[in-house]
């Protein structure tokens, strides 16, 4: 029988971040995990890299292309609607609090991810075993939940909205769902609560061996990197390398947690800092622009700003060809956006990236076939400016460090059925703002394609490969890894 495996999650850990938090003393279990271990700090997130994306990414193994979820706000093109996942209250209020809650909490497990791919929960639960999740995301499995009654916020949530949703076999989701009963309360995913209820929980069911496989969320780095910044992360990657040791300290301590157990640590993106903010709803005021809550019969296009990242879908489907020009200007004629990305009308498929740059706007093109390998073995034909996305060719080899993986993140975002018909990407330093107005000018974001947002930390202890096997790695390695540690086919 296989260890049990621990799969633990910090939102948005910048590898340079974690570096610093056991240089200085800060991160011992970290350093203990990676020093028995292995680590890598490039391991390439999802494009656009925000949570949703990357927690898709994860949970499935898979692209964007195939897992469906394209952005943190987007627009449903089958029901007629933005879809916003909480990219601020104010965002989410623009759309309505209720409908952005049940979209965050229910829909995207049970209607958005698509149904084409599993989770490892589903993986593992198929293979009978047990899985167990703290409040993450993605959390679709093959276990029925009620909603909790335990606490007076978990009944007022059950008022609002007492949905029973399909989970791990144990699920502890906020105060929304609890398998068993628990001291541990997270008043309803408070940021600054969360990590100490997913360590709670992650304690009791170590104390009462419930799992094989535990997803242990630790969300709060990315809450406190956004408020002051990507460098400020010393304090918060501190705080969840706390909750890792009293997991391991409630079956004794590292070394007899590490006996029994395997763990993977991974962060789902990194951040950078933001120094402006870019204003698309002025940019696009000259359109007919679809506004949070009163469709129009003259709307023409709706406007998804994810952070860093940005999504534009076009509406009217009789004047697509006009009108995406139109976007690709508007978007290249901003100040803080870097590139713009869409599919082009070759018969076969082709991707079209465009920069303004110091000459006028520069142009790439490629697809999925031709002579060039890429960093994970992917072949792609490639034509145009080549230093739009800093890559590099030798030996019929093609990189790019300043965006990692950037043909294969582009052309999987691109190919989502659910994504706009233009995507943009932010230059360091900028960010769009969302519905509520927000942005986080003075501390840290994420979603560009830019490897300051792009390079996340990956590290494994008693199980899978050696480093050294893969050139290039990615968050959608992450669940095969864990499903080949139990011997369990992703067929």
């Amino acid at each position: 029988m296989p260890k049990k495996l621990v799969l633990a999650v910090i939102d948005a850990m910048k590898p340079a971040m974690l570096e610093r938090a056991i240089a200085t003393g800060r991160a011992p279990t970290l350093q203990l995990l990676i020093e028995r271990g292995q680590y890598t700090d490039e391991c390439v997130a999802a494009f656009p890299s925000v949570t949703p994306v990357c927690a898709a990414s994860i949970a499935t193994g898979t692209g964007p292309s195939e897992h469906e979820i394209p952005a943190m706000n987007w627009w449903h093109r089958g029901e007629d609607r933005y879809v916003e996942y909480g990219t601020s209250f104010g965002a989410s209020r623009a759309f309505g609090i209720r409908q952005s809650l049940t979209d965050t909490i229910y829909n995207m497990n049970l209607e958005h991810l698509s149904r084409d791919v599993k989770t490892v929960f589903e993986h593992l639960d198929d293979a009978d075993i047990r899985t167990a999740g703290t409040t993450y995301l993605m959390y679709r499995g093959r276990h029925r939940h009620e909603p909790s009654v335990s606490t007076a916020l978990s009944r007022l949530a059950h008022t609002a909205f007492g949905l029973p949703t399909w989970g791990p076999k144990e699920l502890f989701y906020a105060d929304m769902f609890a398998s068993r009963k628990t001291s541990c309360r997270s008043q309803l995913g408070l940021p600054g609560v969360r990590d100490q209820h997913s360590g709670c929980v992650s304690e009791f069911m170590v104390q009462q061996d419930l799992f094989d496989f535990l997803l242990l969320s630790l969300p709060d780095n990315d809450t406190h990197s956004h408020k002051y910044g990507p460098f400020a992360q010393v304090d918060s990657i501190a705080a969840a390398d706390k909750q890792i040791a009293r997991v391991m300290d409630a079956a004794g301590g590292p070394d007899r947690f590490l006996e029994d157990h395997a763990v993977i640590v991974c962060s789902d993106h990194s951040q950078s800092k933001v120094e402006g903010e870019i204003d698309l709803f002025r940019a696009f005021d000259g359109f007919g622009l679809r506004a949070a809550q009163r469709p129009r019969e003259d709307d023409e296009i709706a406007v998804c700003p994810n952070s860093r990242a940005a999504q534009v879908y076009v509406l009217d489907r009789d004047r697509r060809r006009q009108l995406i020009p139109r976007i690709e200007r508007t978007l290249l004629a901003l100040e803080g956006v870097d590139l713009t990305m869409r599919m082009g009308d070759h018969p076969d498929g082709e991707a079209i990236v465009r920069g303004e740059r110091s000459r006028g706007v520069k142009e790439l093109r490629f697809a999925p076939r031709g002579e060039l390998s890429d960093a994970r073995g992917e072949r792609w034909s490639v034509e145009g400016d080549l230093d739009l996305l800093g890559l590099k060719v030798e030996d019929d080899q093609i990189r790019s460090a300043t965006y990692p993986d950037a043909l294969s993140r582009v052309w999987s975002a691109l190919r989502c059925h659910t994504t706009g018909e233009v995507l943009a990407s932010a230059r360091p330093g900028y960010e769009f703002l969302d519905w509520g107005g927000a942005h986080h000018v003075g501390g840290g974001s994420h979603g560009s394609l830019h490897a300051n947002d792009s390079n996340a930390v990956l590290i494994w202890t008693g199980t899978g490969p050696e480093k050294a096997s893969k050139e290039q790695w990615a968050l959608r390695d992450i669940t095969p890894m864990a499903l080949q540690h139990f011997g369990v086919s992703a067929g």
